[in-house]
This record gives structure tokens, sequence and C-alpha cells, in this order.
């Protein structure tokens, strides 16, 4: 099947620092490519994969399962913890799931996530009913492009197939009772305004984390997606000052460090978690 316009995967080899880009369901690459596109830019080595079933059509989705779509990024950590000295964790929505499954399992190879707007479950009262109702129902309405910025869109698909939801739900609920077991740095940069998912997962996942070193944005201007929306600006100099103070002293080239903290203008805040 032909790839939705900007669904394709994204790999820049950069410097020592690597940072793996998750993106969400439904949606592609396209809905992160800015944010890994700035990351590159300031010489980082980047991968953003495509995850299985996403980038075509809802109807290749709907024999994909949270497995498929973890053991993809599972790969592409690796690959970047055989090529980088220190390797960061990026994600959006249930990219942000699959960050934090990332942490808990690999622990110490990830110095650190960054998280927009990550999801933790699925908070439609019918969610209870997906185990039947996925062998009635094929698919529901979609929930891509998310945005307030005008003109602003999200390539992503326009119906949600339940078996992947079901799926999506069950994932949800592993990653959940593995959240004591993240103990790295965490920047959790969210939407007041979401109407995918509510301000309520990002507290609960800054609420059960064991990680000390936590930092928390608000993004005021921005829906869903806000990598695409008004504060996406915001969202990459905060992920180069988060990643900036976490690799302060490490012997990687002088230029690529400077280059990383560029844009920011201010130190990261990191609060006790």
């Amino acid at each position: 099947m032909p790839l939705l316009p900007g669904a394709e995967p994204f790999r820049h080899d950069g410097g020592e620092i690597g940072v793996l880009v998750c993106h969400g369901f439904t949606g592609s690459p396209q809905s992160v490519r800015p944010w890994a596109d700035h990351l590159a830019a300031r010489g980082l080595t980047v991968s953003l994969p495509l995850l299985p079933g996403h980038g075509t059509r809802w109807q290749d989705l709907a024999v994909t399962g949270w497995q498929d779509w973890y053991a993809e990024v599972d790969r592409e950590l690796r690959s970047l913890s055989r090529a980088c000295e220190r390797v960061f964790v990026c994600g959006l929505s249930m990219g942000g799931a699959l960050a934090l499954r990332l942490a808990a399992q690999h622990g110490v190879a990830i110095s650190g996530l960054a998280l927009v707007n990550p999801a933790n479950r699925i908070h439609d009262p019918l969610a209870v009913a997906l185990p039947v109702l996925r062998h009635l129902v094929p698919s529901v309405k979609g929930i891509a492009s998310d945005i307030a910025k005008p003109g602003a869109r999200e390539s992503g698909y326009d119906r949600m197939p339940l078996h992947a939801v079901h799926s999506m739900r069950r994932l949800y609920r592993v990653v959940d009772a593995e959240l004591p077991q993240v103990t790295q740095p965490l920047l959790v940069m969210h939407s007041p305004q979401d109407h995918v998912v509510p301000p309520a997962d990002s507290e609960r996942i800054l609420s059960q984390v064991s990680s000390r070193d936590v930092t928390e944005r608000l993004l005021e201007r921005s829906f869903h997606v806000a990598t695409l929306d008004h504060d996406a600006e915001f969202i990459f100099e905060e992920t180069d000052t988060f990643i900036t103070r976490l690799t302060a002293g490490m012997g990687e080239d002088t230029d690529t460090r400077t280059d990383l903290g560029k844009g920011s203008g201010k130190e990261g805040a990191a609060a006790s978690g």
C-alpha cells in the first residue's frame, strides 16, 4: 500500500547522543517529524520509525496489535544504543506509552524521556465492551488532527479499527502496572485543552513513576497534536534544555553540545518527583 503523505520513517546519523521519537495511535511520523528534524539539526542521531499498521489505511492497523508496535520501537532503541553513548526517547500520545514501557524494560540504557500528551488509558465508558464490540463493529470515527493552529493538519486515519483499539487498551494496562519501574529523568509536556487524551493521564503518570528528576510543562495554546500546534517550538526548546542538562560534561564533540542548547534561552527546571 502507498504511504500517506509524510508517513515515511526517518533516520539521521549524527553524534553520540541518540533520540528515538515515537508517534501515536492512527498517526504517522508526520505528526512528530518537526520534532525529529529539530533534534537532527542539533547534531543528534535520530530515529523516527513508522509503527506497523500505520501510515497506509486503517484496515492495515486492524491486523496488528500493541506487541507489534512495541517490537518496532524496541528494535530501533537497540539499534540506537549500539551506535550512541546516550539515548533518549520522545513520544506523543500512545508513543508516550511506548516510551514509558521502553524505560521500564531497559532501565539505564535510556537516559531520559520527553513526552507530549502521553496516553495512559481509554476513558470512554464503552471501552469495557471492546472485547465483544470489536467483533461487531469494524471501526469508529478517528481521532486525528486535534490541533488548534489554523491550517495545521495531521496525516492520520479517519477511522479507528476496534481490534486495534482493544489492543491499545491492553497496552495501557501493561504500561500502567510498570510505571513504578520508570526511574529515568522525565519531561512531561501536556495540553490542558486536549480532546483526545485528558490531563488526568499525565497526572497519573507523574504520580506513579519512580523518577526523582521530573519536569512538567503546560502547553496552554495547543490541543492534542501539540507537536504540530502553536506550542511546537516550545516543545522543541524544552527538549533541547532537558537533553543538554542531562548530557552536560559528556565527552561528545563541543560543537554538538553547544548547538543542542541554542534557541532555549533558559535552563532546565526539575522538580523532585
